[in-house]
């Protein structure tokens, strides 16, 4: 900052007052600071800015997993998951504007401590939370640090933090509907795992639409995960003529079970996912499925963890989005 001053022919405090855009500085003096930081290559020390601010200027996206006793590799399901990848774009488009850092940090019930211990050090001025299970501590262990946080869900119990979400029960009966109106009239489901309140959620919402007593296996939102539920539903249900799957990944490994079966989709049997994520595309035949609109989401997370930062005691609210279907070749 001293060579800046000395380039430009102004004190120190001016050359402070250019850099934090204050009001008072005259445009031919700013124009002239301006002119030096570029000759002398000045970036500002965002350590010892910090220290002023405290601000960190970056937040965290945690992504907190249960621990499975059939579980695959949990870093790999993160990085391999179109959601996630999702969230990611969104939070990180939003709060680029804002020169606002995302750091993603994984954790599960091993770690949850070491989580909670650089959240508490100030690494970040908030939490992006995305929490799987109802039976995670991590949600209120988070509040209770009182940092700014945004769940990406409606959370298991009450507690009072913002949160963003998808009405996950309408989703399901639009796709229930769909099936119908298609014709189908023995219809399945494979539920993702019922401590995630979205996975209870989409099975509450399908058996509203579709009967209490439509057939579902529950399964885990993987691949290999939904293969295996439908050839479980295939074995106990040979009839079926249409499938709600709640998620594209698994839908994706029912559609290669079906074709194992020689079932065709959609002449045998019809399928519709959730998410419309790249999976649906990838499919073959491309899946119908009901879109969640993942990016603005999770930038409205964004925009939300911005404003309670800047706003310390602002009152939590909730944001949700709607569902609509997405109708490709596969119903």
């Amino acid at each position: 900052m001293d060579q800046v001053a000395a380039a430009a022919g102004v004190s120190r405090a001016t050359v402070s007052r250019v850099i934090n855009n204050a009001a008072s500085v005259a445009p031919g003096i700013r124009d002239a600071v301006q002119r030096a930081i570029s000759q002398t290559g000045y970036v500002p020390n965002v350590a010892a800015r910090s220290l002023v601010t405290r601000r960190s200027n970056s937040v965290a996206l945690v992504i907190s997993e249960p621990d499975r006793p059939d579980d695959h590799s949990f870093l790999n399901r993160i990085f391999t998951d179109p959601y996630f990848g999702r969230v990611t774009a969104g939070a990180t488009e939003a709060l680029r504007p804002h020169d606002v850092h995302l750091v993603v940090v994984p954790t599960d019930t091993t770690d949850h401590h070491q989580v909670v211990r650089y959240l508490r050090q100030g690494h970040v001025d908030g939490v992006l939370l995305i929490s799987s299970s109802e039976h995670d501590p991590l949600p209120a262990q988070v509040h209770a640090l009182g940092i700014p946080a945004v769940l990406a869900s409606r959370p298991a119990g009450p507690l009072p933090v913002s949160y963003v979400d998808v009405d996950q029960r309408l989703g399901a009966r639009l796709a229930a509907a769909h099936l119908l109106a298609r014709g189908c009239r023995s219809l399945a489901t494979i539920s993702g795992p019922l401590d995630i309140p979205a996975g209870a959620d989409r099975l509450d919402g399908f058996r509203a639409a579709a009967g209490s007593s439509v057939p579902a296996e529950i399964s885990d939102f993987t691949r290999v995960g939904g293969e295996t539920a439908a050839h479980r539903l295939l074995d106990e249900h040979p009839d079926i003529d249409g499938l709600f799957v709640a998620s594209d990944l698994m839908a994706e490994g029912a559609l290669r079970a079906l074709q194992d079966r020689g079932r065709r989709v959609p002449g045998d049997v019809a399928v519709i996912g959730f998410d419309d994520s790249s999976a649906a595309l990838e499919c073959r035949p491309p899946l119908t499925t009901v879109r969640q609109p993942v990016e603005e989401m999770a930038a409205e997370m964004a925009q939300l963890l911005i404003a309670h930062i800047d706003t310390p005691g602002r009152s939590p609210r909730s944001v949700i989005f709607q569902p609509t279907v997405v109708i490709r070749d596969s119903a």
